[in-house]
């Protein structure tokens, strides 16, 4: 779909969003420079979206084959593929799109960029060798900035290299002197550890000496260690049996304790609940009177029950005859109202009547049709029974009110019953509160009873109990006393048992400190201490010296090494800097050579003098459409705010009737939109020309659209003067104006095929009949 592709070639438009099978197939057989060929784009929508294109060539043998190239690039279903073959055989999707295929809504070359337009312009005029070099050029010009990136790169490595070899010279430079210091102090070290051991070995040869009395002596300090153990073995014993006998003693006062303590205890029980049945039988007498007086109060609370009920009964009666007596007056007072609706009804009835002489037409013929006469006659008729209703209502309310007053005369009879019930009630709440009280007195009898036993059996026990015992001797038993005897006597034992091995300990100790005191002085570990210390740092210091030696002379062969290296970095400096020269000299003659070959270069040339043959083209073409009010040049120097000259590229339009010029960007639509068409089709006829590539036919796709009818005429007259300087067989183009559907050769009317599709919108052929396909 050109008109809506951002770009030319297979890959400017997705059909995924315009399908809705899973897989959908454009199928185009067509023909070019005597070949046919049968393109097939398959768009497959589901799961991982993917498009293949085939092209296949009509083979020897008639049948479809794939489209081979001369370069083996062979059309396997691959877009890039596809577009290399259709490329090979048709030229570029730019160039085509641009001269060939004019799309509505297709970018306009006004609005093209200067390197757009001349990469066009250059595929064209077949300058694609020049352009193909000049993209090698550049291609090598940016490997020789790698490489020079690279080179410099290795430079600055081999200026860091030297400074740090310099640095490194300056700090070995007294390294000799540095390695006679250090022989000197390796000596001198030496010298002093063979002094250190020399004393060392005299002071060991003296300790072995003093090995015996040592040996002596450690035995007298094990034999006085294990005095004092065993001393402290009796003294842990005899302690021992001491805290069991405090123990002992200990737990026969909390025996005595506890009998005592418990003893006072079940006394302080007892004495509590002698209290207690004393307090219950404090009210005795009163809960006997209570007692006997229950049977008179239960007998009161029942006659004043009785008169509560009977009190009761007779205010119902009276709460009844009140409600009768409401009822009768509400039924009296219904009864007058009717008394009075009867009368008046009678009275108006009597009217009616009265008006039989009054009216006119009595005794005239039309008496028989007055209604008035006719509604007085049959008042007459209704008079006796609104009497007798008269006579009904006056016996229901003498009636109504005898029993008034034979309610009211109840009522009276009635009229203390509440008084009554009230008394009645009150007596009665008074004489149940009296023999609630007497019931909770009467009910403690039994527990009087049971307190008075319960004293009697409290009493013997207190009694069995005895007096309160006191502390000490006199509280404690046979028992317990001579146990506590044989407890002092057993702490006594102990007493004189830790006085005798005391002094036993003590003679013992004494003698071995004697014969301790009578051994010579021990050896002093300390000098022999100090000696091998003295030994282990003469040891130290001479390794230290012989360390500082090595690194003298490893610091005298590293400013041997330095010097080498300086030297041969020297010489690799040489050889860096020689071919960074070289690298740079060929990486200018490279990008000047990328220059020319560019579009701002020999392209550009070309495009000059291409330019006044192709706005030849456009003017012809512009003369069969508009005249000669429209003339076009192409400007490839464009100036600058400054008037300087700068590469560029746009196509000025001069117009006749004004007699000024500008730009093709400042034309009016229409006028741009047939600028714009001569100047596509100017480029499709030199392209027929100059580069022998010929397209037998054109396409047009509602280019006309933003024309109006005069125009369009116009614009129709311009393609026919195209197909003549071409020599082209035939153009199809789509239009929405039925005059320029009129003008065309022939027509193909796509409603014949598609039912139901709303308007018409039709491809023209602007050929002869017979070149039109079927």
């Amino acid at each position: 779909m050109p008109s809506r592709a951002a770009a030319a070639g297979p890959g400017g438009f997705s059909f995924y969003d315009h399908v809705c099978l899973s897989e959908s197939l454009k199928d185009l057989t067509w023909a070019h420079e005597g070949r046919s060929y049968r393109s097939q784009i398959v768009i497959r929508n589901a799961g991982k979206r993917r498009t293949e294109a085939y092209l296949h060539v009509v083979g020897d043998d008639g049948g479809w084959r794939p489209v081979t190239l001369e370069d083996g690039t062979v059309s396997d279903g691959k877009v890039a593929t596809y577009e290399r073959c259709v490329e090979a055989i048709c030229g570029s999707a730019d160039t085509f799109f641009t001269s060939v295929f004019a799309a509505q809504g297709k970018r306009a070359l006004s609005a093209y960029k200067n390197a757009e337009i001349k990469s066009l312009l250059a595929d064209l005029l077949g300058q694609a060798q020049i352009q193909t070099l000049g993209q090698k050029a550049s291609e090598t010009a940016r490997l020789l900035r790698a490489g020079l990136a690279v080179v410099r790169q290795d430079a600055a490595g081999i200026a860091a290299e030297a400074q740090r070899l310099d640095a490194e010279r300056l700090r070995l430079e007294g390294a000799p002197q540095g390695l006679q210091e250090a022989t000197a102090s390796r000596a001198v070290a030496q010298h002093a550890l063979d002094e250190a051991q020399a004393l060392h070995a005299r002071l060991a040869a003296l300790k072995e000496q003093s090995a015996g009395v040592e040996s002596r002596r450690q035995q007298l300090r094990s034999e006085r260690q294990a005095v004092a153990d065993s001393d402290e073995q009796a003294k842990a014993r005899l302690q021992k049996q001491d805290r069991d006998e405090r123990e002992r003693l200990q737990q026969l006062e909390c025996r005595i304790a506890g009998r005592l303590d418990a003893a006072r205890k079940k006394r302080l029980t007892l004495e509590r609940a002698r209290q207690r049945c004393r307090s219950t039988l404090e009210p005795v007498s009163a809960v006997q009177h209570a007692s006997n007086r229950l049977p008179l109060a239960e007998r009161v609370l029942a006659q004043r029950t009785e008169h509560t009920r009977l009190g009761r009964e007779r205010a119902q009666l009276l709460a009844r005859c009140e409600a009768d007596i409401r009822l009768g007056e509400q039924r009296l007072a219904a009864l007058e109202q009717e008394a009075g609706r009867a009368a008046l009804d009678a009275r108006d009835l009597a009217a009616r009547f009265g008006l039989t002489g009054e009216v006119p037409c009595s005794g005239t013929d039309l008496q028989g049709r007055c209604k008035l006469l006719g509604d007085a006659r049959a008042a007459q008729v209704l008079i006796p029974s609104a009497q007798a209703q008269i006579e009904r209502v006056a016996g229901d309310i003498t009636s109504a009110k005898a029993c008034l007053a034979v309610l009211r005369i109840e009522r009276e009879a009635l009229a203390d019953a509440l008084r009554g019930l009230s008394s009645a009630e009150r007596r009665e709440d008074t004489a149940r509160t009296r023999l609630l009280s007497i019931q909770a007195l009467a009910a403690r009898l039994p527990a009087c009873d049971q307190a008075r036993a319960e004293l009697e059996i409290i009493d013997e026990e207190l009694r069995a109990l005895g007096p309160v015992e006191g502390s000490g001797a006199a509280a404690e038993t046979d028992e317990e006393k001579q146990e506590r005897s044989r407890i002092y006597a057993s702490r006594q034992a102990m007493l004189a048992q830790t006085a005798s091995h005391a002094e036993q300990v003590r003679a013992a100790l004494e003698r071995i400190d004697g014969l301790l005191a009578s051994l010579p002085a021990r050896f002093d570990d300390a000098t022999l201490t100090a000696a091998g210390e003295s030994v282990a740092q003469s040891r130290a210091a001479v390794l230290t010296a012989e360390q500082a030696q090595v690194a003298a002379l490893r610091d005298v062969l590293l400013l041997k090494a330095n010097r080498e290296q300086q030297s041969a970095l020297a010489e690799r400096r040489s050889r860096c800097d020689d071919r960074r020269a070289h690298i740079e000299d060929q990486l200018g003659n490279w990008a000047l050579f990328a220059r020319c070959m560019s579009n701002d270069g020999l392209i550009a040339l070309a495009i000059d003098d291409a330019g006044p043959e192709l706005s030849g083209l456009a003017n012809d073409l512009l003369l069969a459409s508009y005249g000669a009010r429209f003339t076009v040049s192409i400007q490839t120097l464009l100036q600058t705010a400054t008037g300087d000259q700068r590469e560029g590229f746009d196509i000025l339009v001069h117009d006749a009737e004004s007699a000024e010029s500008k730009s093709l960007v400042w034309m009016s639509g229409g006028e741009r939109t047939i600028i714009e068409a001569c100047l596509t089709r100017a480029i499709a006829l030199y392209l027929a020309q100059s580069t022998g590539r010929r397209y037998s036919t054109l396409f047009s796709d509602e280019a006309d659209g933003a024309l109006d009818p005069d125009r369009k005429r116009r614009f129709m007259a311009m393609k026919r003067e195209v197909l003549r300087l071409g020599g082209y067989e035939r153009e199809y183009f789509i239009s929405q104006t039925p005059e320029l559907t009129a003008m065309a050769d022939a027509v193909i009317d796509l409603d014949r095929y598609v039912l139901g599709q709303q308007g018409t919108r039709a491809i023209q052929a602007a050929a002869v009949p017979d070149a039109v396909p079927s």
